[in-house]
């Protein structure tokens, strides 16, 4: 019977760093769901989220030498790359269907199904971390991190200064960080 390794953050980081595949599997078991629905929540298309996912995985160990502690925690990182991700596959998605002359209904029902679509991310606490900010900056984490938003768009959207939006993510992202912490 085997028991289960645990690490701590920079314990995973350092093996990680270091090629070791046992601790990138305990990276992929302990990340991949949350991962998951983070992508599933943009992409609102199964087996496209599971291929992101993938390839999300991919850049991670083939990227990790270039992670650093030191500009945030190492979940925040990996979302990052898992959003980015996301939005790029919805962008070059809506670019094929643009040259393929869709019409533009298609095109507004594809945006909101995929705008319609619920994930449950209280299985990672997201939901009560998120809870506790105010509503403007929770409006804005949901819109630039669940929803695909650029700040561009959230500006444009809730028609606001952009530097409103940039400040806004900040002070969201800096009480994030001492809710968690």
């Amino acid at each position: 019977m085997l028991s289960k390794v645990k690490y701590t953050e920079e314990e995973l980081v350092a093996l990680v760093k270091d090629g070791n595949r046992d601790a990138f599997s305990y990276l992929y078991d302990n990340y991949s769901r949350a991962l998951f629905g983070v992508i599933y929540k943009i992409v609102a298309e199964e087996t496209e989220a599971e291929d992101i996912l993938q390839n999300v995985f991919l850049k991670i160990w083939n990227s990790f030498s270039s992670y650093s502690g030191d500009k945030g925690r190492l979940y925040s990182w990996m979302l990052n790359i898992a959003r980015n991700a996301s939005i790029d596959f919805i962008r070059s998605k809506q670019n094929k269907m643009n040259s393929q002359n869709f019409q533009s209904d298609n095109i507004v029902n594809e945006i909101n199904r995929h705008h319609n679509t619920s994930v449950n991310y209280d299985h990672i606490g997201l939901k009560n971390v998120l809870s506790k900010l105010d509503e403007e900056h929770k409006l804005i984490i949901d819109l630039a991190y669940f929803e695909g938003y650029t700040q561009d768009e959230i500006s444009k959207k809730l028609n606001m200064p952009l530097g409103t939006v940039k400040t806004r993510i900040r002070q969201a992202i800096i009480k994030l960080r001492t809710i968690i912490n």
